[in-house]
């Protein structure tokens, strides 16, 4: 991640996202794109490492987890996951089976599993 996004910051940006996403409204884009990468921010701190490539696009992607790092092409373990189910993943609202059994998490490759280091926020 390039841009350390400051805790207050984040923090705020969470619960603006959340809160328009509870009331069933759209949240503001920056809301939601300073929210999704905040939490990213807080994963990637929880498990550096390179074998793991997690995406929520449009707003970001890191690399967790040690292990083998890939440098070029598609990594071959990756999770990908829409914004709004990795702040609810990120925050505790809903749990990792449950959003990959409902097909909202795509995750491929051996180590993609990162549900242990869920939730990155408390």
């Amino acid at each position: 991640m390039a841009r350390r996004i400051d805790t207050g910051d984040g923090r705020a940006a969470i619960d603006a996202a959340r809160a328009a996403l509870a009331a069933g409204e759209k949240p503001a884009r920056t809301a939601l794109a300073t929210a999704v990468r905040y939490l990213l921010q807080l994963l990637e701190e929880r498990a550096p490492g390179g074998s793991v490539e997690v995406r929520v696009p449009p707003f970001g992607a890191v690399q967790v987890i040690e292990g083998p790092r890939h440098t070029r092409g598609t990594p071959p373990n990756v999770v990908e996951i829409e914004p709004a189910v990795w702040i609810a993943l990120a925050t505790g609202e809903r749990g990792w089976d449950e959003e990959l059994a409902a097909g909202r998490i795509a995750a491929s490759g051996v180590r993609a599993d990162i549900s242990p280091l869920l939730p990155v926020l408390f």
